[in-house]
C-alpha cells in the first residue's frame, strides 16, 4: 500500500496596520547595498508594494501575543514604508500585506531573513534587456525606463544595444556559451552575418577575449582618433552620410568610421579648399597631397621670408603673459610641485606665448610669383603648409664667370615630380614591377632580402638613428672626433657612417609610413626650431654661435651632424666609385653607433605591415617572423594560407609583439623578441583550411 505524502501548510497572509509593525533585531542584513531606501520608497509610491512582509507575533513575558508584529524578513521595505509615513504620504494605520509565521515556529526568525535574501536570483541581463525593449515598444522613453528602475539612462542604452546582436549569438549567450563581456563586444557592429562569422572563428580558438572580437569587427574601419578624422571633424563625416560604429561598453575614442572612401574624399576636398586659399596669396603653384614623401623639398630652392612683426596689441599681450607666468613661478618657487590647477594654468600660458612667438612669414611678391607651396596633412591632424619653394628652372640665371666656366650650375637639378627616385633618376610608381622589389618564392631555405626592400628598411633605420644621434650630443661629438682623428692621423679610406663635413644624405627610397613616423616628426620639429632662431647673414651667424651656451652648442652640433648619418644599404655597381665592401664597412660602423645610442626601432614606431615588409617577402620569411614573435603554434596555424592572406594575418599577429627584421635590429640587443603563446591566435586558429 502506497504511503501518503504529508502535505505542507503555508503561513497565512493578512493585512496588518503599519503602526502595529516593528523591525526585528533578527534581520541578518546589516550592510547597506543596492537600491537606497529613498529610491525604494519612491518606487513603492509609484507602483505600490509588490512583495509582502514576513512577520511574527510579538509575545509578552508570559508568552501571550501582544497584537504587534516584528519584521525579520523585509526590513528594507519596512524602512521605505516608514519613510513614506514620515513624509505623510502613507497613513500610520495603512494596511500592509504580510505573511504571518505562527508563534513558536521551529523555523528561526534569522532563518527566514537569511532565506529571503539568499534564495533570490538576480535577473539575467538578457531578461533585463528584453524587459527594457518591451517597455519601449509600449511607449515608454529611455529616460522613463531608467527612472522606473533607478538606473542611469546609459545603462538602458547599453542593454538595448544588445538588440544589434544576432539572435543566434543571443541564444548562445542565454545557454552560457559566452559571457556578457563577449556579447557586449559583438554589439559594436550591426552586421549579423559578420558577427556570426567572427564567432565561428573565435569559438574554435583558445583566445576568445573581447578585444579580439572588437578588433576583428573593426579591422576595415578607421578610428575616430585618426589624423584624417581630426582634420575634417567627425560631425562633417556623419553629415556626409558616413556610418560609424560605437562601443557603449568600452572607451572607444569616438568609435570607428566604416566608410574610409567618404572620409578620404572629405579630406581631399578640405585640402583643396586650403590650397585655393594659399594660391590666392599669390604663389605660382600649389601642390596638394595627404602627405608628401620624405625629403620632397630637396630639389627645390627655398626663398627667404621675413617674420611679420608683432602688433602693439600682440606685444602688450605677450608682455602680460610673461609677467603672469613669472608671478606664478615666483609664488610657487619654494613648492615641490605645482598644484594641478596651477600647472594647467601655466600650460595654457605657455601655449599662448608660443602661439604669439611663432610669427608667420611675409614674402616678396616678386619671389612669390615664381615660387610655390606644399599643402598636406600633418601627423597630428592639422593643416601643414610649406611655403617658398622655387623650381630650379624658375630661378633667375646668374652670369657665368669666365674663370669658372667648367663649374656646374648650382641649381642644375631635376625638378621634383612627386615621385621617389633611385640612383639612376628613374621614378618609382606604385604598382611598377621593380626587380627585385619582391623576393622570389623558393622551395627551401630563406634567400636574402630584395635590395630595394633592404634599402627601405635601412632608410627607416637611418632616419631613427639620426633622431637618436641628434638627441645625444655626447655621442655625436665622440663620433665626429673619432671620424676626424681617423681621417687626420690614420688616413683611413672608405665610406663612413658619418660624413663629418655634413653633406645631407638623401633617402629617396623609403616606405610610405616613414614620412609620418615618430623620428620624422621629431626631426622636423627640431629643424624648424633651430631654423627659427638662426640669424640672416654669415657674420651674424658666427657671432650667434659663438655666444651660445655649451649645452646649446652641443645640441646644435648634434643636430647638424645628424644630417650626415648614413646607415643606408645600397647595391653598388661592380666598378663604381664606391665599392660594396665600403657599404658593408659603413653599416658595421652604423651598428656601433646604434648600439652606443641604444637605438630601438620599436620605440621609434616601426612595426611590420603588409605594405612595408610582409607583402614584400616570401612565405618562408613571413612564417619565420611569426615563429620568432609568437611561437611555432602561431606559424603553423597560418602556414596553409595563400601569401596575401598570410601577410594580412601575420600583420595582425605581429601587432604589438616588438618583432623587428634583422636589418633593423641593434647589435648587442635582443636577438629575438620573447615568444608570447598566450596571444598566438588573435582570432586566427579557426581559419578554414584552404
Amino acid at each position: 500500500m502506497a504511503t501518503a505524502i504529508p502535505k505542507i501548510s503555508l503561513s497565512s497572509s493578512r493585512d496588518i496596520p503599519f503602526n502595529r509593525l516593528v523591525l526585528s533585531q533578527s534581520n541578518v542584513r546589516r550592510v547597506k547595498s543596492g537600491l537606497s531606501i529613498e529610491e525604494l520608497a519612491r518606487d513603492i509610491e509609484r507602483r505600490g508594494l509588490l512583495q509582502s512582509l514576513n512577520v511574527r507575533p510579538v509575545l509578552d513575558d508570559a508568552g501571550v501575543e501582544t497584537g504587534s508584529y516584528e519584521v525579520p524578513a523585509g526590513g528594507r521595505r519596512f524602512r521605505a514604508l516608514e519613510l513614506l509615513v514620515k513624509q505623510k504620504k502613507l497613513a500610520k494605520t495603512a494596511p500592509v500585506p504580510c505573511v504571518v509565521r505562527e508563534a513558536g515556529s521551529a523555523i528561526l526568525a534569522e532563518d527566514d531573513s537569511l532565506a529571503e535574501n539568499v534564495q533570490r536570483v538576480a535577473l539575467h541581463p538578457l531578461d533585463q534587456f528584453r524587459a527594457f525593449r518591451d517597455m519601449l515598444e509600449k511607449g515608454m522613453s529611455e529616460e522613463e525606463v531608467a527612472a522606473a528602475f533607478f538606473v542611469a539612462p546609459t545603462v538602458v542604452r547599453q542593454r538595448l544595444r544588445l538588440m544589434t546582436v544576432s539572435d543566434k549569438l543571443l541564444d548562445i549567450y542565454e545557454q552560457d556559451g559566452m559571457n556578457l563581456e563577449k556579447l557586449m563586444a559583438f554589439s559594436i557592429s550591426d552586421d549579423h552575418a559578420r558577427q556570426e562569422q567572427v564567432w565561428e572563428i573565435v569559438s574554435q580558438s583558445h583566445n576568445r577575449e573581447p578585444y579580439v572580437i572588437r578588433r576583428m569587427l573593426t579591422e576595415k574601419t578607421v578610428r575616430a582618433s585618426d589624423r584624417r578624422v581630426r582634420f575634417v571633424g567627425l560631425d562633417t563625416y556623419l553629415a556626409a552620410g558616413g556610418p560609424i560604429m560605437r562601443d557603449l561598453f568600452e572607451a572607444d575614442d569616438g568609435g570607428w568610421l566604416q566608410d574610409p572612401a567618404i572620409l578620404d574624399r572629405l579630406v581631399m576636398e578640405k585640402l583643396q579648399e586650403a590650397a585655393e586659399q594659399v594660391r590666392a596669396e599669390g604663389w605660382k603653384w600649389v601642390e596638394t597631397a595627404l602627405s608628401f614623401p620624405w625629403g620632397h623639398t630637396r630639389q627645390f630652392v627655398e626663398i627667404d621670408g621675413t617674420e611679420v612683426p608683432l602688433t602693439d596689441e600682440e606685444t602688450a599681450r605677450l608682455e602680460a603673459l610673461r609677467a603672469e607666468q613669472e608671478a606664478i613661478e615666483a609664488e610657487y618657487a619654494q613648492a615641490d610641485e605645482y598644484p594641478d590647477e596651477v600647472d594647467a594654468q601655466l600650460g595654457e600660458i605657455e601655449q599662448a606665448i608660443l602661439a604669439l612667438e611663432a610669427r608667420p612669414l611675409a614674402f616678396d611678391p616678386a619671389d612669390m610669383a615664381r615660387a610655390g607651396a606644399f599643402v598636406s596633412l600633418a601627423s597630428d591632424g592639422t593643416l601643414q603648409v610649406e611655403r617658398g619653394f622655387v623650381l630650379p628652372e624658375d630661378m633667375p640665371t646668374e652670369p657665368e664667370e669666365t674663370d669658372d666656366a667648367g663649374s656646374a650650375d648650382e641649381y642644375d637639378r631635376p625638378a621634383y615630380d612627386g615621385q621617389d627616385h633611385d640612383s639612376t633618376g628613374h621614378g618609382y610608381q606604385e604598382g611598377d614591377n621593380i626587380a627585385p622589389d619582391v623576393e622570389p618564392e623558393e622551395e627551401d631555405g630563406i634567400k636574402p632580402l630584395p635590395d630595394r626592400l633592404l634599402t627601405e628598411l635601412t632608410a627607416w633605420r637611418t632616419l631613427a638613428l639620426r633622431d637618436a644621434f641628434a638627441s645625444n650630443p655626447h655621442i655625436a661629438l665622440t663620433e665626429m672626433l673619432h671620424t676626424l682623428v681617423r681621417d687626420v692621423y690614420w688616413q683611413t679610406s672608405g665610406a663612413d657612417c658619418l660624413e663629418a663635413y655634413v653633406r645631407e644624405i638623401s633617402l629617396p627610397v623609403h616606405s610610405p609610413d616613414m614620412p609620418g613616423s615618430v623620428p620624422a616628426h621629431a626631426l622636423r620639429q627640431r629643424n624648424e626650431g633651430w631654423k627659427h632662431d638662426l640669424p640672416d647673414d654669415e657674420d651674424a651667424l658666427w657671432r650667434w654661435i659663438d655666444g651660445l651656451d655649451d649645452a646649446s652648442r652641443m645640441a646644435l652640433l648634434a643636430h647638424c651632424l645628424s644630417f650626415g648619418v648614413n646607415a643606408l644599404y645600397e647595391r653598388m655597381p661592380a666598378y663604381g666609385a664606391v665599392s660594396q665592401r665600403s657599404v658593408t664597412e659603413r653599416l658595421k660602423r652604423a651598428d656601433r653607433l646604434a648600439s652606443a645610442l641604444s637605438l630601438d626601432l620599436v620605440e621609434a614606431g616601426w612595426q611590420p605591415t603588409v605594405e612595408n615588409y610582409l607583402g614584400r617577402v616570401t612565405k618562408a620569411r613571413i612564417l619565420q617572423a611569426v615563429r620568432e614573435a609568437r611561437g611555432d603554434e602561431a606559424a603553423d596555424r597560418i602556414a596553409h594560407l595563400k601569401k596575401p592572406d598570410m601577410a594580412r594575418e601575420a600583420e595582425r599577429l605581429l601587432d604589438g609583439s616588438g618583432w623587428l627584421p634583422e636589418a633593423l635590429r641593434t647589435a648587442g640587443g635582443a636577438e629575438q623578441v620573447p615568444v608570447e603563446t598566450a596571444t598566438v591566435d588573435e582570432g586566427m586558429e579557426a581559419i578554414a583550411a584552404e
